[in-house]
């Protein structure tokens, strides 16, 4: 009996891990360096945001934090936690979004 437990908690670990890579998209966009389009591959990122993280980077420079980003209109501390393990400061984008919804990259 304890042995099929042991089994039975291991397969859903691997589920729910496998489950999350599936739908996390992979790799990092370069916050101070990305277009419109490239923001946009973000969960929970549209237009609008992009937009604005390009002019706040404009009018103030590079970001020197990811957490500079709530400074940014429309980007509060929940959206930054979405977005924030596929973001980097510095270096060239190379994210995927393979396995994001449609509807989440948006």
């Amino acid at each position: 009996m304890k042995k099929v437990v042991v089994f039975v908690v291991g397969v859903i670990f691997i589920i729910c891990t496998l489950g999350t890579m599936v739908h996390a998209g992979h790799g990092h966009i370069n916050v101070n360096t990305a277009t419109s389009e490239e923001l946009q591959l973000l969960p929970g990122i549209g237009e609008s945001i992009a937009q604005n993280i390009i002019e706040f980077r404009q009018a103030n420079g590079q970001f020197s934090s990811l957490e500079d980003l709530v400074k940014v209109k429309g980007i509060g501390e929940a959206k930054l936690k979405n977005i924030k393990d596929f973001l980097k400061l510095e270096g060239t984008s190379d994210f995927d979004p393979t396995g994001i919804p449609s509807k989440q990259a948006k």
